[in-house]
C-alpha cells in the first residue's frame, strides 16, 4: 500500500529547520513565527508516528529517522524549486539556450543566425556546442538541434533537414598530377573522415560507385569533428566524405568542389528538439517559426 503524504506545511517546515538545523532560521524563511514552525514540525511527528529532532539546550539535531528522512524531502522540494524556476524561465525570460552539435554550431547554424537576431531583437540567443546529448533539465537548455530518427521520448522533435552524402576536395586537388577524374582515383589520395555516427560514410559511397572495399582501407585521416574534416579538406590535406549540412557553404564559395556528381541520402536528419512541457513558450515558437522556414524554404 503506498502511504499517504504527510501535511505540506510540516514537511516544508521539517525540510527549512533539518536544513538551517535552525527553527529560527527556518521561521525567517518561511515568514512565519518560530512557534508555528515548532507546532507544525510536532504535527508532523504525530502524524508519522516518529520524533524527528531531538530539542537540545543548546540546539538541534537531527534523530535517526530524522537523518533517513530529510534527504528524500530535500531531494522532493529542489524538485519543485527547479520547475518552479524553468516554469517560470521558459514563460518569462527572453534568453533563449539552444545546445547544437559543434560542426553544426560552426559550419551551419552561426552564419545564419543574425536573421533570427534581425526578426526577433528582444530575444537573446545563448548557444552551447556539444557532441554529447543534454539534459534539458540539468543543463538549462531550452531547446536542441540534434541528429538522428527523430525519437526521443517525452520530446517534441520537428524535422529540419537530411544530408546528401559525396566526396569534396579542395580546387587545387583537380589540377594536381592525380586529378580526380573517376573515383578509382581515389586511391591516389588521403581519404578524410569523421568518426562516431558518420564513420561508415566512405564505405556507404563507395559501393555504391561500385568501386571495392578496399580502397576505402588506404591512407585515412579521422577526425572527430566534422568541421575539422572540412577544413583539411580546404587545406589540401585529402578528400573529404562530406554531407551537405556541412560543406554546401564552401562548395558555393569556391574553397571546396565535388568531382563526382553521385550523393547519397541519409536516412537520418537534424531535428530542433524540445521538452513538451515548455515546447510552445513564445521564444521556443519563434525559434521553431525562424528555423523552419530557413531550411524548408526554396534554395535562392
Amino acid at each position: 500500500m503506498v502511504a499517504r503524504i504527510p501535511s505540506l506545511n510540516g514537511l516544508k517546515a521539517f525540510e527549512s529547520a533539518a536544513r538551517h538545523m535552525s527553527f529560527t532560521k527556518a521561521a525567517d524563511e518561511l515568514n512565519v513565527t518560530q512557534t508555528a514552525i515548532s507546532h507544525q514540525i510536532r504535527r508532523l511527528e504525530d502524524e508519522l508516528g516518529v520524533r524527528l529532532f531531538l530539542r537540545l539546550k543548546d540546539g538541534l539535531a537531527l534523530t535517526t529517522e530524522g537523518q533517513g528522512y530529510f534527504p528524500g524531502v530535500r531531494a522532493a522540494f529542489q524538485e519543485l524549486r527547479y520547475s518552479t524556476q524553468m516554469l517560470h524561465e521558459s514563460s518569462n525570460n527572453s534568453t533563449l539556450t539552444v545546445s547544437t552539435l559543434v560542426s553544426l554550431a560552426s559550419k551551419w547554424l552561426l552564419p545564419r543566425l543574425p536573421s533570427f537576431q534581425k526578426a526577433f531583437p528582444d530575444i537573446d540567443v545563448r548557444l552551447t556546442a556539444s557532441t554529447e546529448l543534454v539534459d534539458f533539465r540539468k543543463g538549462g537548455i531550452d531547446a536542441a538541434i540534434r541528429y538522428g530518427s527523430g525519437t526521443w521520448k517525452g520530446m517534441r522533435a520537428d524535422w529540419l533537414m537530411s544530408d546528401e552524402i559525396f566526396p569534396v576536395c579542395s580546387p587545387k586537388l583537380l589540377a594536381s598530377p592525380e586529378a580526380l577524374k573517376s573515383p578509382a582515383d581515389l586511391a591516389s589520395h588521403t581519404l578524410l573522415q569523421v568518426s562516431g555516427m558518420t564513420n561508415n560514410d566512405w564505405s556507404k559511397w563507395l559501393s555504391a560507385a561500385g568501386q571495392p572495399m578496399k580502397l576505402a582501407e588506404g591512407t585515412r585521416l579521422t577526425f572527430d569533428l566534422a568541421m575539422m574534416a572540412v577544413q583539411a579538406a580546404i587545406d589540401g590535406l585529402g578528400v573529404c566524405i562530406g554531407r551537405s549540412t556541412y560543406v554546401d557553404d564552401d562548395l558555393k564559395a569556391g574553397r571546396l568542389v565535388a568531382p563526382f556528381d553521385l550523393k547519397l541520402k541519409s536516412d537520418l536528419g537534424f531535428y530542433l528538439v524540445t521538452p513538451l512541457e515548455y515546447a510552445n513558450s513564445k521564444k521556443i515558437v519563434a525559434f521553431r517559426s525562424w528555423l523552419t522556414g530557413l531550411v524548408h524554404s526554396p534554395a535562392p
